[in-house]
């Protein structure tokens, strides 16, 4: 926690409107009528200790239709890997008056930076950030509804909604509650859950982002093992200068019931999550260009056993450091070329090893 809050207090120190939009909410701003955009990513990972791999990691399509200035259906249809298909969002937004929308459906839940701002040409790397998979378990979308709008007298962009909660089953050690997306798939709604984001834009170039997460795990009527409550909140932060860009965020999870949870499920998952990464990124061709290359370093840590219950055991193979640098080199608005090197650790006995990752990314 020490971390982010000087990291908060630096961007807040720093002389410099964010107002950053995703494909979801750019689809909606297109006019009326039949809306289309898309976005994918295809990876090369050149590992030290595994076979290397090759992969169209994703491949979406973008559909909506916007019925008036008030009435607007965002759909979202992703390919991973060629043979998997979900639907990541589908949802109807209704503008209740101005900077007041109703929104109702399959959505993304307002945590972190990644999860809402996903698209590959967005985020610096060839693969989104660890943290982003463990602790927040980005692409993380559920069934819900709720109100989300702007104040903009108070530089304020707002988000409230009630979801579904995590499946029980498959929650563990290694990857938190990944495991329990419920996805919109035939989701048991026995426990509702509620989400809320706050994002404050009123320093130039600045962003800062404050999110919680509160509810319970659904548990299957009649059968007799116990769920968990889950309890997130994070802080994010992004900066951004002429050539010079900042972000970074920190997320903690505490998880309540997981001893009873571990000894019915035979699971090892932990009471507690944390995870934090600071990221910094130089253009190296200058603001006047049409094209960015972009020089970024960061460094994240994440720990899905920060806090265990009962006669489990830490595993400190799941306290992980990753550092990663490299480049992203955005040849259009919406394409770019990607490559980095990545050291991953960890707090166990084995040692670090490294992969190097090469990509490209596009965005329309």
């Amino acid at each position: 926690m020490k971390n982010f809050i000087l990291l908060a207090l630096l961007f807040c120190l720093t002389p410099g409107f964010v107002f950053s939009q995703n494909a979801a909410e750019i689809l909606m701003n297109k006019g009326d009528g039949l809306v289309i955009g898309g976005y994918g990513e295809i990876h090369l990972n050149v590992n030290e200790d595994a076979n290397n791999k090759v992969d169209v990691h994703r491949l979406v399509t973008l559909l909506g239709y916007n019925f008036n200035d008030k009435v607007r259906f965002v759909s979202e249809i992703e390919f991973e890997h060629v043979k998997e298909v979900y639907v990541e969002q589908a949802f109807l937004s209704y503008s209740i008056k101005d900077n007041l929308n109703l929104r109702a459906g399959l959505m993304l839940v307002p945590m972190g930076i990644v999860n809402e701002y996903h698209e590959p040409t967005t985020f610096n790397g060839v693969e989104r950030p660890g943290m982003d998979k463990s602790i927040i378990p980005s692409t993380w979308r559920e069934i819900g509804f709720g109100l989300n709008g702007r104040m903009d007298n108070a530089s304020l962009k707002y988000q409230l909604y009630l979801f579904n909660g995590f499946k029980s089953d498959g929650l563990g050690g290694s990857n938190g509650i990944r495991s329990g997306r419920q996805k919109g798939a035939e989701a048991m709604w026995n426990t509702t859950n509620v989400s809320f984001d706050l994002d404050w834009y009123g320093v130039n170039g600045l962003k800062l982002g404050f999110s919680g997460y509160f509810g319970d795990s659904n548990i299957d009527e009649g059968v007799d093992v116990p769920g968990v409550g889950i309890s997130m909140l994070g802080l994010d932060a992004r900066y951004t200068k002429d050539r010079f860009g900042m972000r970074g965020q920190y997320i903690t999870t505490s998880i309540d019931g997981s001893e009873e949870y571990n000894t019915a499920w035979e699971s090892d998952l932990g009471s507690k999550m944390n995870g934090w990464y600071i990221e910094t990124s130089y253009n190296l061709m200058g603001s006047d260009k049409t094209e960015r290359l972009d020089l970024f370093a960061r460094y994240s840590n994440y720990d899905t056993h920060a806090g265990v219950a009962g006669s489990l055991t830490r595993n400190d193979e799941y306290n992980r450091n990753v550092l990663t640098t490299g480049l992203s080199w955005h040849v259009a608005k919406g394409a770019a070329f990607k490559m980095d090197y990545q050291i991953l650790g960890n707090e166990g006995p084995d040692d670090n090893t490294s992969v190097i990752n090469f990509g490209m990314g596009f965005w329309f």
